[in-house]
């Protein structure tokens, strides 16, 4: 980490020259127009990329000392790597078309060049008037982390407190935005080497001022000869893709984007002044993000008309192909957002017991049923005293199981019967483990201080003894899917995990649930226009057991994700719950019906 005071005048701070020239030098010409010297200019990474004079751009950040953090394509390019290290997914769009200019600049740059470009710091703390901010490339801790506007704003928080700083200032996204977060400042002043994918060749830098007591903030777009970028780029023999987007201002392919980045994809940005500091009120952000739309009090409430007087979609039952047996909501683990609030003292719903269990695989048997898998959730299934037994009387009797766990200490109690069970039953016990993000700092930020360690030594015991293994994370970090997926692959290589991720089924991403956010209602018409079965949703082929605290029995229910919703209560026997369920919550919206997501398989 190196420091620098840059207190007297503006700063000017921009990203991603990509090896584009022309863009580099409209920079530094808006530099001189405001009179800032080149040691308050500071670029937040990636010199090298796209573009065709990776070489020029590079000798030119050295001769004029601009403060330059370290890319991914810094870090890469200085070792040697045959990788871009940008997070992309393998086999995307963005892979693929990275891959010429990669070898293009890894060519151009001698070994004096990758050094130097090898000697850039991780972190620059400056201090520019009474504020200390921390430039980095993609995140605190992860050089190739992307962090948009759309970003949760607990993840950016998290970051900004591990800083220390009044704020911190970042590249990577390659999209211009500003956010004040519990009084912090998230800046990034957008790139240089590309538009800012609003359909416009304009490029971005910012321009940061303080006053005593506070931070001008501009974001500024310039016009440059984007043409002639373009035409040396090809040229040079370089991807066609990424020089049209010199042209058009549209990126080749937007699978790095949130579905909200993606959304505004050929929307032109304006350049605007912000303040920050001791009179800024929150919210402060640029562009202008609308929150989630609450969800209207009339939706949701009659099982058979929506709030519009349309016809609500119903899923029949069409087999019961998967019967969940929640063990009960305690867990070892609060986590911060459990959709069904299991905690070491949640006991809303009761431990199931083995005999109640084995109730409902008799009558799975005596009505012919045909059912082929057990899955078992909770809380933590391993907590439950009976667990061990039902999950043997389960595969004695043929079924394939699934069981949903943390993998933590609850689990390494009973190492011994696993290891027999998988012994007699090979496959057909499958451990399903939550890891919620692949990184440690975001997977505790949702399950809590020191849950990742345990949970990885879990997930790595149940792979060196051959068990049958997946993983369940989370969408919430407001990444794109793609990027996720990458960065669990990343993880189970690493950790040896025969997992792939970018199977949809061994690795299961569930997308985040918020009952008061806005969501259409489903309607029967809603099937055609979506393109969608009933039969692909849920509650068609599944049902869930419970028993609630203090109730004489257990009950079926339509769906795992539903356990306190008295409506989806169907009775107390498999026979009793072989009904249709009206999509009458949220969640049919969300999770199923517009996620397309599943707990099973």
């Amino acid at each position: 980490m190196a420091t620098s005071s840059l207190s007297a005048g503006p700063v000017l701070f921009f990203g991603g020259p990509y090896s584009n020239l022309e863009a580099f030098e409209a920079v530094l010409r808006e530099a001189a127009r405001r009179a800032i010297p080149s040691e308050r200019i500071v670029c937040t990474g990636d010199l090298v990329a796209y573009g065709a004079d990776a070489s020029a751009c590079v000798t030119l950040a050295r001769e004029l000392r601009i403060q330059v953090v370290m890319g991914n394509c810094e870090e890469q390019l200085a070792a040697g790597e045959p990788d871009r290290g940008c997070g992309y997914a393998p086999g995307s769009t963005c892979d693929l078309l990275s891959r010429t200019w990669y070898a293009h600049a890894l060519q151009s740059l001698d070994m004096d060049a990758r050094r130097w470009l090898g000697g850039r710091p991780r972190q620059l703390d400056i201090e520019v008037g009474r504020f200390r901010l921390a430039v980095v490339h993609g995140s605190l801790n992860s050089i190739n982390r992307f962090v948009f506007a759309s970003t949760p704003s607990r993840i950016k928080a998290l970051d900004l407190e591990a800083s220390g700083a009044d704020g911190i200032v970042a590249g990577h996204c390659g999209l211009p935005f500003t956010q004040s977060i519990g009084g912090k400042l998230w800046h990034n002043p957008g790139t240089a080497g590309l538009p800012a994918n609003d359909g416009t060749p304009l490029i971005w830098c910012s321009v940061i001022l303080a006053t005593d007591d506070e931070l001008i903030i501009e974001h500024v777009a310039l016009a440059y000869d984007h043409a002639t970028a373009a035409t040396k780029m090809r040229a040079a023999g370089l991807t066609e893709a990424y020089a049209l987007a010199l042209d058009t201002g549209l990126w080749p392919s937007c699978e790095t984007l949130p579905p909200g980045e993606a959304k505004a994809a050929g929307k032109k940005l304006s350049p605007t002044t912000l303040r920050f500091g001791a009179r800024t009120g929150e919210p402060l952000a640029w562009p202008v993000s609308s929150e989630p739309t609450q969800l209207a009090a009339e939706k949701f409430r009659d099982a058979t008309w929506t709030a519009k007087g349309e016809q609500r979609a119903s899923v029949a039952l069409t087999k019961l192909e998967t019967l969940w047996l929640n063990t009960g909501t305690l867990c070892n683990l609060s986590c911060a957002n459990c959709y069904i609030e299991s905690t070491p003292r949640n006991d809303r719903l009761a431990y199931l017991s083995a005999e109640e269990a084995a109730a409902y695989f008799d009558e799975i048997k005596s009505e012919r049923l045909g059912t082929q898998q057990i899955g078992f959730t909770g809380g933590e299934p391993f907590m439950n005293p009976d667990f061990p037994a039902m999950l043997a009387d389960a595969l004695e009797r043929g079924f394939e199981v699934l069981v949903l766990t943390n993998a933590m200490k609850p689990m390494e109690h009973h190492l011994d019967t696993l290891l027999r069970l998988r012994e007699r039953h090979g496959n057909r016990l499958v451990l399903r483990v939550s890891i919620d993000h692949y990184t440690r700092e975001l997977h505790e930020l949702e399950r809590g201080p020191r849950s990742w360690e345990p949970a990885i030594a879990g997930l790595q015991w149940l792979a060196r003894n051959g068990f049958n293994i997946n993983v369940a994370g989370r969408l919430y970090s407001g990444e794109a899917e793609a990027i996720v997926r990458s960065g669990y692959a990343g993880l189970f290589k690493g950790l040896d995990i025969p997992v792939d991720a970018h199977d949809l089924i061994q690795l299961t991403l569930f997308p985040e649930m918020d009952e008061s956010v806005d969501v259409p209602e489903i309607t029967e018409a809603c099937w055609g226009i979506l393109g969608k079965s009933p039969e692909a949703i849920m509650c068609s082929n599944s049902r869930m057991v419970v028993k609630r605290k203090g109730a004489n029995k257990p009950s079926v229910l339509a769906c795992t994700l539903l356990a306190y919703d008295e409506r989806f209560e169907l009775g107390t026997t498999l026979a009793e719950a072989a009904g249709p369920v009206a999509l009458n919550h949220p969640h049919c919206a969300k999770f199923c019906v517009l996620g397309g997501a599943a707990c099973s398989r």
